[in-house]
């Protein structure tokens, strides 16, 4: 017990960075897929794929295919996506952070079948994955 009254400090930092390391996976929507998982989705060709960086990030290179919808503007243009609702929606974005709250957002909307890119468009370019500008 003593142990614990000497530490308490230590231990609760010890229990706080615990917490935000687990934080990202207990908050996650949708499902997750690597790169290589998302070019399979894609070459079934029953995926639409959704960036939902800002213009200026989705000028500098995107996914192939892929329509740019940023996360600010996803509650006002989700009507954009309605076909696509019976379909897998890939979500991407640079790091995987924006598109996970996306994924919340689509959910909530009534899609079914979201899938985040795990590591966005960065874990995309490790993998020598192309981009289109």
């Amino acid at each position: 017990m003593k142990f614990f009254i000497d530490n308490i400090f230590v231990i609760g930092i010890v229990a706080l960075s615990g917490g935000a390391l687990l934080w990202p996976v207990l908050t996650q929507r949708g499902k997750r897929a690597t790169p290589h998982e998302v070019t399979v989705l894609i070459n079934g060709g029953k995926a639409t794929i959704v960036d939902v960086r800002d213009a200026t990030e989705f000028a500098t290179g995107h996914l192939a295919g892929a329509k740019n919808i940023p996360l600010a503007d996803l509650d006002s243009r989700i009507g954009e996506l309605e076909k696509a609702k019976s379909k897998c929606v890939i979500l991407v974005c640079h790091s995987g952070a924006r598109s996970g709250a996306a994924a919340g957002k689509l959910l909530k909307a009534g899609f079914t079948d979201v899938v985040n890119l795990d590591g966005g468009v960065a874990a995309w370019q490790k993998a020598n994955l192309p981009l289109v500008k």
